[in-house]
């Protein structure tokens, strides 16, 4: 699976980033991991053209000493569908921004 991961964190600021998660995107479903809506704007031509699969997202992990995002961009819609696939340049860069703003906005050193 391909990642960005951010990992070192000291439990002071994984309570922060898990706080700032759950009131951003609502509390963990599943375990520890967090579904990030992708900007539609940031869609590629085949996740646009598939109307029923969106919206699209990535995942998060939090971790207590690392937060993991995977690359994959899927829907909750399907588990298969020509739709789900790893980021594209565009996407990545847009995820790892997200991230980053969030460390930023946090006051976190990475």
């Amino acid at each position: 699976m391909k990642q960005y991961v951010i990992d070192e964190l000291r439990p002071s600021d994984q309570h922060r980033v898990k706080t700032y998660l759950d009131e951003t995107y609502g509390p963990c479903e599943l375990g520890s991991i967090y579904w990030i809506p992708l900007a539609p704007e940031c869609y590629s031509d085949v996740q646009r053209e598939h109307v029923t699969c969106q919206p699209f997202y990535f995942a998060i992990e939090l971790h207590p000493q690392a937060i993991v995002c995977e690359l994959l961009v899927r829907t909750r819609e399907r588990i298969r569908c020509g739709c789900i696939a790893y980021a594209d340049p565009r996407q990545r860069a847009w995820i790892i921004e997200l991230v980053d703003a969030l460390f930023e906005d946090l006051q976190i050193k990475t």
